[in-house]
């Protein structure tokens, strides 16, 4: 008779984690991001355009240095080279402007591009 008592008590506990699991689920599935968490998604995308902008503009620099330097010609490569990094830097912007509009595919879904 416990036995019988028991196996009924796990039905029923059974039945009720299903249910809340079920609760759980709708919940968890209608959870929104809130502003703070969107504006600081916006704000990683503006550093991450401005950080490209000067990635590009200083590794331009760079090479058009090191070049006048082992040449002789002072100002010639380096800015031609900022200028080269600087529209690198534009592109890659751009770039990534572009992919700000998108929706958000699943995870793991880049195939390489």
């Amino acid at each position: 008779m416990a036995e019988h008592d028991h196996d009924a008590a796990r039905a029923r506990d059974a039945e009720r984690l299903r249910k809340l699991e079920a609760r759980l689920g709708k919940k968890a599935g209608a959870k929104l991001p809130s502003r703070g968490e969107e504006h600081f998604s916006q704000a990683n995308l503006a550093w991450r355009m401005v950080t490209e902008l000067v990635a590009g503009l200083g590794i331009g620099f760079m090479i058009g240095y090191g070049l006048d330097y082992l040449t002789g010609l002072r100002p010639v490569f380096m800015v031609v080279f900022v200028l080269l990094g600087l529209a690198a830097g534009i592109k890659t912007m751009m770039r990534t402007a572009k992919d700000i509009g998108k929706p958000p595919g699943p995870p793991g879904d880049d195939k390489g591009e």
